[in-house]
Formats: C-alpha cells, sequence, structure tokens
C-alpha cells in the first residue's frame, strides 16, 4: 500500500529495525504491507511482523511459525493455492483473501506501544475501506480486535474480544475474532486446530463456496 514501506513514523520501531538489519543484513526490516487478492471480500488483521518471520520475508506470516497454521486453514477453505508460505517467491497466491497487521513494523518482545498502534491505524483504516460492504474482517487476537473498532471509528465497550465471536458492524462489514494463530497459543492449546478450523468454516459458508 502507498506510503506504508516509507513510513518513519515511530522512533522506536526505526531504529529496532535498524539494530534488527545489523544482526541480520538479509533480512527484510521495513514496513510490511498487505500481501493477496486486490479484490478480496475477506481481510484477516494479525497483530504485527514477527522478527524471523514477516520481518525477514517482507509478507505477513510468511516463514513465521504463526503462519503455518493460518496458511494451513486457508489453503483447507479455498483461500489459498497452497498450504505453506516459506518465502516471498514460494508462489503463494490468496483468493478473494488479503493479510495484513494492526501494525506494519517489527516491535521489540512482539509488544507494539499504545501510540505505535494508532500511528498504523490510518492504513489499516484505509485496508478496511477497501473491503466491499458485505465483507469480512478477521482480528488475530484482543490487539488486531481492538485496532480494528478503531478504524472504524467503533466504541471498544460495545464488542468485546472473544474467540469465535461475530460482530455485525455499522456499513456492512462483518467481524469475526480469533485468539491469535501463534506458536504459543497452539502449543498451550488456548487455539486448537479444531477451533481455528471452526472458525473458517463459518466464514467460507458466510462468503459462499469457492471455485475448485
Amino acid at each position: 500500500m502507498h506510503g506504508v514501506i516509507s513510513c518513519r513514523r515511530c522512533d522506536r520501531l526505526v531504529s529496532f529495525a535498524q539494530s534488527v538489519q545489523q544482526q541480520y543484513p538479509e533480512y527484510y526490516c521495513k514496513p510490511v504491507t498487505a500481501f493477496g487478492d486486490e479484490s478480496a471480500r475477506l481481510l484477516i488483521v494479525g497483530l504485527a511482523p514477527g522478527m524471523h518471520g514477516a520481518n525477514a520475508s517482507g509478507r505477513p506470516f510468511t516463514g513465521d511459525a504463526s503462519g503455518d497454521l493460518l496458511f494451513r486453514t486457508l489453503y483447507k477453505f479455498g483461500f489459498s493455492n497452497q498450504p505453506v508460505s516459506s518465502s516471498i517467491d514460494d508462489g503463494m497466491v490468496l483468493k478473494s483473501c488479503r493479510i495484513t497487521n494492526a501494525v506494519k513494523c517489527l516491535p521489540p518482545k512482539n509488544k507494539p506501544r499504545g501510540e505505535e498502534i494508532e500511528s498504523c491505524n490510518p492504513f489499516l483504516r484505509r485496508e478496511l475501506q477497501s473491503l466491499p460492504a458485505d465483507g469480512i474482517v478477521v482480528a488475530l487476537g484482543a490487539v488486531a480486535h481492538k485496532a480494528i473498532l478503531k478504524a472504524r471509528d467503533l466504541v471498544q465497550t460495545k464488542y468485546r474480544f472473544a474467540h469465535h465471536a461475530r460482530f455485525q458492524l455499522p456499513g456492512g462489514l462483518c467481524l469475526f475474532d480469533s485468539y491469535h494463530c501463534s506458536r504459543y497459543n497452539t502449543q498451550t492449546r488456548r487455539l486448537t486446530v479444531e477451533m481455528f478450523e471452526h472458525l473458517f468454516a463459518d466464514i467460507r459458508q458466510r462468503l459462499g463456496p469457492h471455485n475448485a
């Protein structure tokens, strides 16, 4: 998206990216833009690039353990052409689906500050505006959930985050919540494969069948 890659609004994140690139010169280490179908009806919003995933590859969830469950699930429900995304040139194509993050830059310890989420919110606002009125947005985790509501100028207390919660938002978009598909959540079984697939089965049913 125009303006994302050149963004330098957050001094802490810019400095951290520079320090990471000194340690890993081959890494991307810039703001990570959204990836997927420009005419998507489904937008998936994560937290932020992972150090050795999107921050390395330059594509959301690509090369990251968090992406393992996500891409397998997208493939199973017809939103991608393959179940594994390992590098930016691996041939992955998303179908009627785009993936982005609430924060486009790698944060230290994977914990963006409130002002950094705020600074990045206009990019998410534009991404949400690109969806059709009957589109679906998936929040992977509470930070993404809150960022989506902020980008739509909605009152946070009216929309309580919970796994598999669903909200019809003013203007037509439907918001689905999910626990983040992080390795920690899957290893502790806070989020299971069955839970995640059940969510996407509902999304696929709402969007209608896909072409084989």
